[in-house]
């Protein structure tokens, strides 16, 4: 018993310096101010380390910037589930054969980056409020879809409140018109679908043979 009690110590411990590994090196690849929190899956952790390979790793990270992109969109929570995790390889990146993960985008960040207020609609879509001094403000709907380029599109843009001068028309054209890419994602990763929550927009992405580190688009 004592020794099976020893086998699992020693295997927790090396779990830990592999989750530690891994969180390290998201949070140098990514620019999170905030180390992310990981979770290595699977027993033993120290066979899987021996072959290369982590067999799961799941990991959540918290407010990953956008700082220097067109309309800046920053990620507020990114959960992601790796398959094939290597052990082996530049300490300041980390690579997975295949990767699930969802994009949370709070509504705060998304009204920052569109420069309207933008709340949630009708299902699939959201709402948003452009205002300005001495014309008034105007709230319309939009779709919300995944677009090419892990951009999220918005379309069916209808008016449901208030006047849609031209003032605010062309405030809400310059946000809605153009998809927005979401630029802080690990490169590899591609984005499947969005969906609108009460708090803000869910992305989903997959993507195979996936390396956290910035992609050359962020212009980071």
């Amino acid at each position: 018993m004592a020794v099976l009690v020893g086998g699992v110590a020693v295997d927790r411990i090396a779990a830990a310096r592999a989750e530690s590994r891994t969180a390290e090196a998201f949070q140098d690849g990514m620019g999170t101010a905030e180390r992310p929190s990981v979770h290595v899956s699977g027993f033993p952790v120290l066979s899987q380390l021996a072959a290369g390979s982590l067999d799961h790793v799941d990991l959540t990270a918290h407010d990953i910037p956008a700082d220097g992109t067109t309309r800046p969109l920053p990620v507020t929570k990114l959960t992601v589930g790796m398959d094939g995790l290597k052990t082996s390889g530049s300490a300041d990146e980390a690579h997975a054969d295949s990767v699930t993960a969802t994009a949370f985008l709070s509504y705060a960040d998304v009204s920052s980056a569109l420069g309207v207020q933008v709340s949630q609609g009708d299902e699939p879509g959201l709402d948003a409020t452009a205002s300005l001094p001495l014309v008034g403000d105007v709230t319309v709907s939009a779709a919300v879809s995944a677009a090419s380029g892990n951009r999220i599109a918005f379309t069916d843009v209808r008016a449901e409140q208030g006047e849609l001068l031209p003032p605010l028309k062309s405030l809400l054209d310059k946000a809605l018109n153009e998809p927005v890419p979401l630029r802080n994602v690990p490169g590899g990763l591609h984005l499947r679908s969005v969906t609108t929550t009460e708090d803000g927009i869910d992305a989903r992405f997959t993507g195979r043979s996936v390396t956290f580190r910035p992609a050359t688009s962020t212009g980071r």
